[in-house]
């Protein structure tokens, strides 16, 4: 625990432009992994089908969550970060001090597969009694 800094939040607000998988479209599902952690919510009534895949990095999210915030205006974007070689964005996601909170809106493109694109939400949650 004395490595820990806080909690990311992951939201899965949708998906766009999803490939179909069945005669009546698709029944897709996240997997989230980071290091040697791993959520998902798994299809139990159907075989599940590859809906593609997609990279974000965190640490741009960390390092901004490490900073002292406090006094900076809600609304204010901290930093930018633009699609590359090393994620799968769609478009440049911004990470944004809102109400109190560091808040990270994106949208994933998804690989091998033929379409698609996930719309995440990030959110840092802090940990009491824990310093950044």
């Amino acid at each position: 625990m004395e490595s820990l800094l806080g909690l990311i939040k992951v939201r899965v607000v949708r998906g766009v432009n999803l490939a179909y998988r069945d005669a009546r479209g698709s029944d897709p599902y996240v997997v989230l992994r980071m290091g040697n952690q791993e959520v998902y919510d798994k299809d139990t009534f159907s075989k599940d089908d590859d809906m593609g895949d997609a990279d974000l990095d965190v640490q741009p999210f960390v390092q901004v969550a490490k900073m002292d915030l406090a006094d900076i205006p809600s609304g204010t974007v901290v930093r930018t970060v633009r699609p590359c070689k090393q994620n799968c964005l769609a478009d440049e996601s911004h990470i944004v001090w809102k109400n109190g909170r560091l808040v990270q809106d994106t949208i994933l493109r998804l690989r091998n597969v033929e379409s698609g694109e996930v719309q995440l939400q990030l959110q840092w949650v802090n940990i009491p009694g824990v310093a950044l």
